[in-house]
């Protein structure tokens, strides 16, 4: 079957051989289009200070090109986030790469705001269908062991948006350094295509039987199942939190980052702006197990949000780096937990819809407070505003710390 016939959801005649690949293959390939789909995402990351001076954008514009991404991949899993239920995941993942493909390309001819927010957009549209799909995928390659399934999404997700500004700080030092790392991106994604359609695809889950196919594209409410909504709302509150750390980092901290370390090098920038991502990555690998993950995990957070304004008084980058560190891995302890007790909760045939409404509430932390911080910026600016961010964070944190560990003791005894 032909990624064009999983596009129409009619059933066709066999024709060429296709790549029947092992188990291993499909999971390595699901997690890499959603971890390359999320490195290009964020290459820009360490480049918006020269981006920023090259367009003569103001902080508030930089916080719009980001929040550009957020509101398209918001909308992208509203409207298409049960897609791959129905066209299949691979078709789906397909979709998603050429997306991915044209924001990048619009992303690196940018040269006005509105052309990076269009770039953006197309980008949160890409990440949007493979959130779903790649998520889903991986929960149909591992029936058994949804756990597994969850870290092998969470990983994918801050391994490819922590890798991002690594790897563009490091592209940029190339000649043309706001060209140049989307260029070789391109390169990179377009070469994802072969294999993706070369390979042998699955069944959908839910084939059309009816005679109007796009009759079930249309956008759906989010929806989640009596049984995990409790669990549905405590990830997407720790989901929430998460990423709006996570969108600040990736937004606006580049710039207060380089402050405190004295620097300009790209390179060491996004570095800084990739251990909060990179420390939750390897939160999955290490997890850390028990009763109460959560609420240890939260008060990390707390912890290491309340001690970077500390590190911004004392102009201290060893405090800086302990503290993004601290608050990384205790967001990937609470989240993984959190997020697996929303899985293993629902049907395999909800999955990539329920996934796809938790990644709404989360997403929406990536844009609402990141906006309001870059308007902050504008008005008092970056460094007051980011201590407050800093510590409103941090308190929050805290009270949802209390608040888990009050829960999870009760349920203890």
């Amino acid at each position: 079957m032909s990624v064009l016939d999983e596009l129409r959801m009619r059933p066709t005649a066999a024709g060429a051989r296709r790549w029947d690949a092992s188990l291993a293959v499909r999971l390595v390939l699901s997690v890499t289009v959603i971890s390359t789909l999320l490195i290009g995402a964020n290459l820009a990351t360490p480049l918006y200070p020269l981006i920023q001076a090259e367009l003569g954008l103001s902080p508030f514009a930089v916080t719009v090109a980001f929040a550009s991404y957020v509101v398209a991949l918001i909308g992208g899993l509203v409207h298409a986030g049960h897609w791959s239920d129905h066209i299949g995941r691979r078709a789906a993942l397909v979709l998603a790469v050429v997306l991915g493909l044209l924001g990048a390309t619009l992303f690196a001819a940018a040269t006005s705001l509105p052309m990076l927010a269009a770039g953006r957009m197309l980008q949160g549209g890409a990440v949007a269908l493979a959130t779903g799909a790649s998520a889903a995928a991986l929960r149909d390659l591992l029936p058994a062991r949804p756990d597994w399934a969850s870290r092998f999404t969470l990983l994918a997700s801050a391994g490819g948006v922590a890798a991002g500004p690594v790897i563009g700080g490091l592209l940029s030092l190339l000649p043309s350094p706001t060209r140049t790392p989307f260029l070789v991106y391109l390169v990179v994604l377009a070469s994802l295509l072969v294999p993706l359609l070369r390979l042998r695809a699955r069944p959908a889950i839910k084939p059309v039987v009816t005679g109007k196919p796009l009759a079930v594209l249309r956008p759906r409410r989010p929806a989640v199942s009596k049984d995990a909504r409790r669990s549905f709302w405590t990830a997407s509150s720790v989901g929430f939190l998460s990423f709006a750390v996570f969108g600040f980092t990736l937004s606006l901290a580049p710039t207060w980052f380089a402050s405190i370390a004295g620097t300009t090098s790209r390179p060491l920038i996004g570095l800084l702006a990739a251990l909060v991502l990179g420390a939750s990555a390897i939160s999955q690998l290490v997890s850390p197990r028990g009763r109460f993950v959560v609420p240890v995990g939260l008060a990390g957070m707390a912890v290491g949000m309340g001690l970077l304004p500390v590190a911004q008084q004392t102009d201290s980058l060893p405090l800086l780096v302990g503290a993004c560190l601290v608050a990384g891995f205790g967001q990937g302890m609470a989240f993984r937990v959190v997020f697996n007790e929303v899985s293993v909760k629902v049907a395999p045939a909800l999955h990539a819809q329920t996934v796809s409404a938790v990644y709404v509430i989360t997403y929406l932390g990536s844009a609402v407070p990141v906006l309001g911080l870059g308007a902050a910026a504008g008005i008092w600016g970056l460094d007051a505003s980011v201590t407050v961010f800093a510590l409103v964070i941090s308190a929050v944190c805290g009270v949802l710390a209390v608040g888990s560990l009050v829960l999870r003791a009760r349920a203890a005894r």
